[in-house]
């Protein structure tokens, strides 16, 4: 899932280090790909500092959101739906229509979320503004992160860009969409092909996804007992 998704099931937390918690996986992949952690190896240290805790227990809820999605009947329905849909507008790109489907879907369920109120993009951002960095630094630390002023100058970046007030708009999420695949393959999108992609969204959207909810309550329902 997308950072406003994993933003959803921590949206009543009453303290930030746990809603960054639940975001740091992706802020870290985005940092750069080679960030890997495994914070379970360390455990006795993060529940040791209550900061640390709630960061720690955002991580581990994270992973096991992401678990359940990818592994739900809802994620292979609607990927294969989606990749038969948006199959003729990647013609001629060296994109898998399997790949784009899958990130697709997550910024579409982003922007479901965005249209329904069902979260605050001001808190997402608030909460990753006011978090205590010093925590973090010590948890990165402690998680021997080799290059933490890299993440650091990323993670500032990522408050400043606030892109996440484009996933607002179905048109800008097309154009997000190539950015990404463009981390990957190297090619050059022709505006009709944006356009194409951009309809096509915006019909399946109207068409299918009116059942957005159903992921939601599933991982919710999952959740209840997972700490």
């Amino acid at each position: 899932m997308n950072f406003l998704s994993h933003f959803y099931f921590e949206r009543f937390a009453t303290n930030p280090e746990r809603i960054v918690g639940g975001l740091l996986p992706d802020l870290l992949k985005n940092a750069d790909k080679t960030f890997v952690l495994k914070p379970r190896q360390y455990e006795d240290q993060l529940l040791d500092n209550p900061l640390l805790k709630q960061l720690y227990i955002g991580w581990n809820r994270h992973i096991e959101v992401d678990r359940l999605f990818h592994n739900s009947p809802y994620f292979f329905r609607h990927t294969h739906q989606l990749k038969l849909k948006i199959q003729s507008s990647l013609q001629g790109l060296p994109i898998r229509p399997s790949f784009m489907a899958h990130i697709a879907l997550e910024l579409l369920l982003d922007h479901m979320l965005i249209h329904h109120q069902a979260v605050s993009i001001d808190k997402f951002y608030a909460a990753l503004k006011h978090v205590d960095e010093d925590a973090v630094r010590k948890f990165l630390k402690i998680n021997q992160l080799n290059d933490i002023p890299k993440f650091e100058k990323f993670y500032h970046q990522f408050i400043e860009w606030k892109y996440i007030y484009d996933y607002v708009e179905v048109e800008k999420i097309a154009g997000a969409l190539f950015n990404i695949c463009k981390r990957l393959w190297q090619f050059e999108v022709k505006a009709e092909q944006k356009q194409l992609l951009t309809e096509q969204l915006i019909s399946y959207l109207h068409s299918q996804m009116s059942d957005y909810q159903e992921i939601y309550q599933y991982i919710q329902y999952e959740l209840m007992d997972f700490s």
